[in-house]
Order: C-alpha cells, then sequence, then structure tokens
C-alpha cells in the first residue's frame, strides 16, 4: 500500500509523535510512506525517515500548495491528513484531483476554534469530505461530531498506541544513573521532583501549574523539597517566555526551584528520573505524553478535562483535579509528594494500562484495517 500523511507541522508534538509510531509501523509492515508538512522547522524530518518513509518534505502553503502536493496525492493509494490546516488544503486537492473517496483525516485534540460558528461551519463543509475521519479517543469523536459537523457514520476511534519498552528500559536503569541526571539537573538524591513535558501552548496552562507549584512549595511538611522539571518550548509563539516570567515573579527561578530544560531528546530517562508527572491542561485530545509516564512508571496528576479520564483511572493510575484550579492542583501535589506508597501503586498500575489499552501496535493494526477498507470501497 502506497499512503501519503500531510500534517500542518512537522516538529515536536503530540501529533507528530503518534504520526511518527505510525510511520514506523506502517513501513515495517511492508507499506510505502511519504510525509508532507506545512510550516514550520521540520525537526523530525530525520526521524521520519529513519522510520522508514521514502520521501518527506515541507510543501509549504498559499496558491502554490496544491501544485507542490499534487503529484504525492496522485502516487499513493490512500491519502490521510492531521490537524486542522492540513485537513483543509489536503481535503481540497483531493477533491479537485477526484481522489475524495481515498482521503482520510485524522483528528488528535479538540480544537477549541471548532466552537467558533463560522469556522464549524466552514469545517462541516470540507470535515464530511473525507471518506473516513479517525478521532484518537471518544470524547474527541463527540466534539468532532458536534463542533466540527462532522457525520457520525464517518467517525472510527483509534486510540494513541506507544511502545513501552523505551520508558520501561529507563525506568529499570540503576540508581547510580538517575542520581547523576538529577544531579546534572540540579536536584537532590531526596527531593520530589514534579515533572511536565509539553508545548508551552495556552491549552497546557502553565501559568496555572507554577501558581500551584509555588503554593504547594510553601506548604511542604517535614523536610519535603519539591522541584519543578519543565521540558520542551513553543517554536510557534511566546508561551515559554511567559511561562519563565510567571516564574521569575513567583520567585521560583532562584535556588532551581523550577528548571525549564527545553526540548530534549532524552525524555525516557528525564520521565524515569522523576517522581510524579504533572500536567494543567485546559483540555487535550488525549495526551500521548501521560502514555509515556505511565509506561515509565510516573504516577499523573492532572486535570479531568476532554479525554484525559479516558487515559489516566482517578485514584488508580493517579490524581485528577478540576482545570484551572490551582489550589486543587497544589493540593495533588502534596498528597502526591507526602505518599511515596500511592506513588508507587499508582505507577505500577499505570505501567499496567499502558500495555493493556494503549500498546502500539493494535494502533497500527486498527489504522491499517480502516485503511484496507476503505480503500476497498473505493476500488
Amino acid at each position: 500500500m502506497k499512503l501519503l500523511h500531510v500534517i500542518t507541522t512537522l516538529d515536536v508534538g503530540g501529533a507528530e509523535m503518534h504520526l511518527l509510531a505510525q510511520v514506523r509501523g506502517q513501513t515495517a509492515r511492508g507499506s510505502a510512506v511519504r510525509v508532507a508538512w506545512l510550516k514550520g522547522a521540520g525537526t523530525l524530518a530525520d526521524d521520519f525517515r529513519a522510520a522508514g518513509a521514502e520521501w518527506v518534505g515541507r510543501v509549504g502553503s498559499g496558491l502554490g500548495l496544491p501544485l507542490r502536493l499534487r503529484r504525492h496525492v496522485a502516487w499513493c493509494d490512500l491519502v490521510h491528513s492531521h490537524l486542522l490546516k492540513a485537513d483543509m488544503a489536503t481535503a481540497l486537492v483531493a477533491t479537485l484531483m477526484g481522489r475524495r473517496d481515498r482521503l482520510l483525516s485524522g483528528k488528535h485534540n479538540d480544537e477549541q476554534v471548532l466552537r467558533r460558528p463560522l469556522v464549524s461551519f466552514v469545517h462541516g463543509l470540507v470535515g464530511n469530505l473525507p471518506a473516513r475521519t479517525i478521532v484518537l479517543s471518544d470524547h474527541v469523536g463527540r466534539f468532532i461530531e458536534r463542533h466540527g459537523r462532522v457525520k457520525a457514520d464517518r467517525l472510527t476511534r483509534v486510540y494513541y498506541g506507544i511502545d513501552p519498552a523505551p520508558f520501561e528500559r529507563a525506568a529499570e536503569a540503576l540508581p547510580a544513573e538517575r542520581a547523576a541526571l538529577r544531579a546534572e539537573l540540579g536536584f537532590g538524591a531526596d527531593d520530589v521532583v514534579l515533572v511536565c513535558v509539553a508545548r508551552f501552548a495556552a491549552q497546557k496552562a502553565h501559568d496555572v501549574l507554577l501558581r500551584a507549584f509555588a503554593n504547594a512549595r510553601e506548604r511542604t511538611e517535614g523536610g519535603t523539597v519539591l522541584r519543578l522539571l519543565l521540558v520542551g518550548d513553543d517554536p510557534f509563539g511566546d508561551g515559554r517566555v511567559k511561562a519563565e516570567a510567571v516564574a521569575r515573579e513567583l520567585g521560583l527561578l532562584a535556588g532551581n526551584a523550577v528548571r525549564f530544560a527545553g526540548i530534549r531528546r532524552d525524555v525516557p530517562a528525564l520521565l524515569a528520573a522523576t517522581d510524579v508527572f504533572v500536567m494543567s491542561s485546559l483540555w487535550e485530545g488525549l495526551g500521548l505524553v501521560f502514555l509515556e509516564a505511565m509506561a515509565t512508571g510516573l504516577p499523573i496528576l492532572s486535570t479531568n478535562v476532554s479525554a484525559i479520564p479516558e487515559v489516566v483511572v482517578d485514584g488508580v493510575t493517579g490524581v485528577l483535579v478540576p482545570p484551572a484550579d490551582d489550589e486543587a492542583l497544589a493540593e495533588g501535589m502534596l498528597a502526591l509528594a507526602g505518599d511515596a506508597e500511592t506513588r508507587a501503586r499508582m505507577g505500577a498500575a499505570g505501567r499496567a494500562r499502558v500495555r493493556e489499552v494503549f500498546a502500539v501496535d493494535r494502533m497500527v493494526e486498527e489504522t491499517l484495517a480502516i485503511y484496507e477498507e476503505v480503500l476497498a470501497a473505493a476500488r
């Protein structure tokens, strides 16, 4: 099968990392794959080539996009678009070429812009062009049906999946390796380190996270030292700059209370060197990084919004609190920081849940089965 994936960006993010896993699985099963992206630096391009994609390139945007994309659409058996801008552009090209019956869309988030009436109306016209739309959670499916105005019979849910092996290996590393990485980051052996791996986007509400952390640090007892490690950046805006300003205002940059680590390629090791994964999302399509943290054996502290409760079982694999509530988030930090036994129990439950529900092979096979159905109908 010859597959073309078109995505808005090819920089580090949940949708992009999900697509990388799909491409790796699809090429391993004998498919020929090309990957086109519209904007951004394409920092993951080499990773996609290493995953087996035979062509990876930036097609840009504007009036020349249809011509640049046309030859790749003509080459493939099926084209699968990802994220709103790529969805719109690819649907236009595929429709003009008479290949709507070989077009799929992938919805990776509950995009809040779809709540706007005009955007919702336009999306209803374009969003029903693909033969099938794959959503990554039940929540996103309901959201796309209601606000994206896509017909329910065109929607199919396929949960994200990951290969847990790199995260499990990191978790089983020698204590000396973990201690060395903590020391490199400026954290003590007995500190309780919270970690957030996320793009500095408004959706992630880093300001709420930082206020909650400042609150929790002021209330720690028994000599407990709390630290916060923030991994990620904002290649399309000033989100990180704003977060650093909030941390500075709260006095969290002094004494290495908060460490801004930027984009890192050793995420499994960083997760394994910490104690609790925390994220204060206002909405979340699924949250690939939750799966990575759970596979590492970390308990999750996050918000009970969107699809997060489909991933994190409150009280079993983590603690969920209301969104935009820094007081509740601080309480969660204190509860987990003070109870190593609960952290270990939740971490073990999270590792088991990833293997049972969110396996990468299951994700790849389910997606390829949908491709076969669409292709059979097109033929």
